[in-house]
């Protein structure tokens, strides 16, 4: 692999080099080949104090000197605990964009550009001094002319351009490490990349942010658990959001709860089934949930702000996210080997037997600690590191999940150290786990699939006819691999699941329509209606019957 570097770049890389040897961290600088030639002039080097420190307090030292833009692929990096060590990561996490704000009459100039109009024409009043000042992105509050008082977001200034030149330069280091770090296949740099890249575009569309948050709010419309601020259409565009101001209790402030009267252990709690609420029937969740980003009200509800990371679970990923937590519970491990085979997340060539010892080998000393003391994130985390070493390939939306847990997890047992997550969690996961293989989840599949079933039956025949032609005069080229193979079948098998049950419904439809009276005798004895029942229950369990795996 060759690496194109201009003089601007190899100045800038030098400066980045200068920068981390300053801190001692040389180790760093050092495990690139190409630089191992001028390691002696590196420590001629004037060094700052500080150098007693951690490798992971001396890095986030060095990327604060770097920069906001190194400030923020800091924080991303603390979200891979699966790839960056644990010593490293966990002073990553503690980052804080300490950004000086940019000016009011940039601020204002920013407004009135989006907005066509004056300061004046929508806002009643608006406060010059900014409310927060971040790498992407400044807050303002304001009040509009109805009296509601509002937050205005705003992208910073030719961010844009920053962000693209400091992306070009960490590629260059990423592929230089691809090609001469010999680490550089356990820490993935080009994949923790592109994990900043597309973190840090999603965070400069703040209609992205106001879709996201609209959508939030509709989930979980008429909660008593949980409030999302209001977003004020007709002021956001990609540049600037106004969206209502919320006067809550910071979380991190657990004096300030108390004295409100907030029941810690019950806030907790509510905290966890508010998560697996989000993950598991909606499979949309809040990806950024720090402490900062979360308020308590006076009736004792949760609100969340900075809705610009967020993930989504598809239906097979509810699936995995609740089988592996229930199987973990149940200290069932070839269950939790078997679910991540079946959702594709590894080959389906992997050996079960080895797969399930090297989890349980990750597992069992979880469960040596008591049970109010096991974390979910620590598991989860295990989890995906067993997997990885399995070839089970990058899944964005579970490395946010997994961050997302160990927000949760901390903040819960920061309000109430005694939380016992086993007890708050499995009842409500084995809830959603019969909601979704039970009788209400195959009405469910019914009345969503009959529309589409309806509209395109009529083509079916032909369909058919045109794949038959076609296989006798060997028209057709199979090139699908395995995985795709195996989630064919599933679709297949569900299509066929509820064809059936249509088929069987109409059955009986029929059979009461002309025969009312039978069915009436029937029903009419205890013997008859428990018969029936039983007949019934033993045809949908052949229907849902899971047939061995060929």
């Amino acid at each position: 692999m060759r690496v194109r570097i201009t003089i601007q770049d190899l100045y800038r890389v030098l400066r980045i080099v200068r920068i981390c040897t300053r801190h001692g961290l040389d180790e760093f600088v050092h495990a690139l080949q190409p630089l191992r030639p001028y390691a002696f002039l590196f420590r001629l080097l004037p060094r700052k104090s500080g150098l007693e420190l951690s490798r992971g307090e001396r890095l986030t030292r060095a990327l604060k000197e770097l920069g906001p833009i190194f400030i923020k692929f800091g924080q991303v990096l603390s979200t891979r605990p699966d790839l960056i060590p644990q010593d490293i990561s966990k002073h990553l996490a503690e980052l804080q964009d300490q950004v000086e704000p940019f000016s009011t009459e940039q601020a204002m100039s920013i407004i009135e550009s989006a907005f066509g109009a004056s300061i004046d024409t929508h806002f009643k009043s608006f406060e010059r001094e900014s409310a927060a000042a971040a790498s992407v992105a400044q807050v303002h509050y304001a009040t509009l002319h109805d009296g509601t008082d509002v937050v205005i977001k705003l992208i910073r200034p030719d961010i844009r351009k920053t962000i693209d030149r400091d992306l070009a330069l960490m590629w260059i280091i990423a592929k230089i490490a691809e090609v001469y770090w010999p680490q550089a296949k356990r820490f993935r740099p080009m994949e923790l990349v592109a994990d900043y890249q597309q973190t840090i575009h999603d965070e400069l569309d703040l209609m992205r942010e106001a879709a996201s948050t609209s959508q939030f709010s509709v989930n979980f419309k008429d909660s008593t658990e949980l409030y999302v601020p209001k977003i004020f259409w007709d002021l956001t565009s990609h540049e600037v959001m106004v969206m209502e101001r919320i006067y809550g209790i910071p979380i991190r402030d657990v004096g300030m709860l108390v004295e409100a009267g907030i029941d810690l252990q019950k806030l907790a709690e509510r905290g966890v089934e508010i998560f697996f609420t989000q993950a598991l029937d909606h499979g949309f969740f809040h990806a950024d949930m720090h402490p900062g980003n979360i308020f308590v009200l006076e009736d004792g509800r949760y609100c969340a702000v900075d809705f610009g990371i967020m993930g989504t679970l598809s239906t097979t990923d509810k699936r995995y996210l609740a089988e592996n937590l229930l199987a973990f519970f149940n200290r069932d491990y070839r269950r939790v080997a078997e679910a991540h085979i079946i959702a594709g997340w590894v080959p389906p060539d992997t050996n079960v037997e080895h797969f399930e010892s090297a989890i349980r080998t990750v597992c069992e000393p979880i469960f040596a600690k008591p049970i109010s003391e096991i974390s979910f994130g620590a598991f989860f985390l295990d989890l995906l590191r067993v997997a990885r070493r399995f070839d089970m390939p990058l899944q964005p939306q579970l490395i946010l999940l997994q961050k997302t847990i160990f927000n949760i997890e901390g903040l819960g047992r920061q309000l109430y150290p005694n939380l016992n997550l086993w007890t708050t969690a499995k009842p409500f996961l084995e809830k959603w786990t019969t909601e979704q293989f039970g009788p209400k989840s195959l009405l469910k599949t019914v009345r969503r699939e009959l529309p589409y079933l309806v509209n395109h039956a009529p083509e079916i025949p032909g369909l058919f006819h045109q794949l038959l032609y076609k296989l006798k005069n060997e028209q057709v080229t199979i090139t699908t691999r395995d995985r795709e193979i195996q989630n064919l079948n599933r679709s297949v098998q569900q299509v066929y699941r509820v064809i059936i049950m249509i088929a069987f419904g109409m059955f009986i439809l029929a059979l009461l329509s002309l025969f009312p009276d039978i069915f009436t005798t029937i029903v009419s004895t205890r013997w008859g209606g428990i018969a029936l029942f039983l007949g019934i229950v033993t045809i949908f369990l052949a229907i849902n019957l899971k047939r061995p795996r060929e």
